[in-house]
């Protein structure tokens, strides 16, 4: 039997209207991970002013996306508002590092314990082979100019691996958005310059060494390890520039 007309003609007015109110939530995921974008790709610094029609321009987003795109960044400590100058972007303090490198070892904790478990022999001895890749490359005597952009790939992405086995997608967020966090601490630092991709493969491949040994105690020992010596060059490497932010 065919419809009455009033339910044809509802049908693509419903379409439409979902249209219209799924489109804003998918330009705002696009802006958000647009803005992880230029974390990782150390575009955005820390400390730095923009303005909403700047993030328009960064994000190649419109403005409406942008606005939505504010709060979000505000409760997850990644900008704030200031009065008659716009927003800055989370500067760099003893507390943010601190703070950071805490939830980095409790999240992380847990991450590795599982993954000891659950990690194939094929996956430990893939993360293996791109280490030492990275490795052989940083060792030679001028690194090419990939080096820190695929170093950064494979160091965080061995990291998300571990989170994201868990299964949880509300740890693997808060963690995804504290990684934002340690990111910029890191650009500050300038601490994934060539020099410093050496100690972190290896201290990786230590970790990767491990389970490959199905040694969960020595993985979780020298996964602690690494995000205490992270920390250590982070503030060595402020140090070194004269950035070391004041104790709080």
């Amino acid at each position: 039997m065919t419809p009455p007309a009033t339910t044809r003609s509802a049908r693509p007015r419903q379409a439409a209207q979902a249209g219209v109110e799924h489109a804003p939530v998918t330009q705002r995921s696009r802006a958000y991970q647009g803005f992880q974008q230029q974390i990782i790709d150390a575009r955005i610094r820390p400390g730095q002013f923009v303005s909403q029609r700047e993030l328009m321009e960064l994000l190649e987003m419109p403005l409406a996306a942008v606005r939505e795109l504010v709060p979000r960044l505000e409760a997850a400590g990644l900008i704030k508002a200031v009065p008659q100058r716009g927003l800055q972007i989370a500067s760099v303090d003893m507390k943010l590092i601190r703070n950071a490198w805490q939830v980095r070892a409790m999240v992380e904790r847990e991450a590795v314990v599982h993954f000891a478990r659950v990690a194939s022999a094929e996956t430990i001895a893939r993360l293996i082979e791109a280490h030492e890749a990275i490795l052989e490359r940083a060792l030679k005597p001028q690194p090419d100019a990939q080096l820190e952009k695929d170093a950064q790939a494979v160091d965080w992405g061995l990291h998300d691996l571990m989170v994201d086995s868990i299964g949880n997608e509300i740890l693997s967020e808060i963690y995804r958005v504290n990684s934002l966090h340690v990111r910029l601490i890191r650009y500050d630092a300038d601490s994934m310059r060539p020099v410093q991709v050496v100690p972190a493969m290896r201290e990786h491949l230590q970790f990767l060494h491990a389970l490959a040994a199905k040694d969960g105690e020595g993985a979780l020992a020298h996964m602690m390890a690494h995000i205490e010596e992270s920390k250590h060059r982070v503030l060595t490497g402020m140090l070194r520039v004269g950035q070391l932010p004041g104790s709080v």
